[in-house]
């Protein structure tokens, strides 16, 4: 799937049908209780720098579980734990379309990150992510995040599709094997992608993830994605 330095807000007309512009935001009731580190791995007690984590729902088929550098497609809703207010709802937002990111390379807060891993598709999570994880001291004015906050996420993971930041990623749209991606490397492999997966999407949309590849990627403007351009991520919103 294509590259990512934020979430797409792109309008998905099948998946909109599936979803819901209107959607109600889902209630979670944890099953179980696991508490994660800051590096993933789990361990027996929470401190104040762990993601705390419960699986509510896991299918019963598995074929493949989340993992760094993955192409995800979620809806999630954030919490502020100290009062339950909510602060940001997927499925009120871009017409209710799930978000689709990369797992694991700062497109979404680290907490995110790490509470996302080892996920199977339909899986449901609810996780506290302490501050130092999410947005510190500094805080996040446009969600109205205070500083110091705690913040609660209830998850629903949709799909897991290998994601474009690997080392085979980069030389399948790299056709010409000169350690840089053109808008029509790019622009071809999109359109590979898209047929692969086999969804409904408006044309304006191929054309708007394309824009934001480059504007996000293209540092120096030359009008290439070079494999340092590629390789170097952002940390972006929620």
């Amino acid at each position: 799937m294509p590259l990512l330095l934020l979430l797409w807000r792109s309008v998905v007309p099948g998946e909109k049908m599936r979803y819901g512009a209107v959607m109600l935001c889902f209630s979670l009731q944890a099953l179980a209780l696991l508490t994660l580190r800051a590096s993933g791995q789990q361990k027996g007690g929470a401190s104040a720098d762990d993601v705390q984590m419960e699986v509510v729902y896991v299918p019963q088929e598995c074929q493949q579980k989340s993992k760094k550098g993955d192409l995800l497609n979620a809806h999630y809703d954030g919490y502020l734990a100290s009062d339950k207010s909510k602060f940001y709802c997927s499925q009120t937002q871009n017409e209710g379309h799930p978000k689709w990111f990369v797992l694991g390379v700062g497109q979404v807060i680290k907490g995110l990150d790490i509470a996302m891993m080892n996920m199977c598709p339909g899986e449901k999570r609810r996780v506290i992510i302490p501050p130092s994880l999410a947005y510190g001291q500094q805080g996040y004015e446009p969600a109205k995040i205070p500083p110091n906050a705690t913040l609660i996420f209830e998850i629903e993971l949709y799909a897991v599709t290998k994601g474009p930041r690997s080392v085979e990623a980069f030389s399948q749209m790299d056709l010409d094997s000169d350690k840089k991606l053109s808008r029509n490397e790019i622009n071809d492999y999109l359109k590979r992608e898209f047929e692969r997966d086999g969804k409904k999407r408006d044309p304006s949309v191929h054309e708007t993830i394309l824009v934001d590849i480059f504007k996000k990627n293209d540092h120096d403007g030359d009008g290439f994605i070079s494999a340092r351009e590629y390789n170097v991520y952002q940390h972006d919103e929620l």
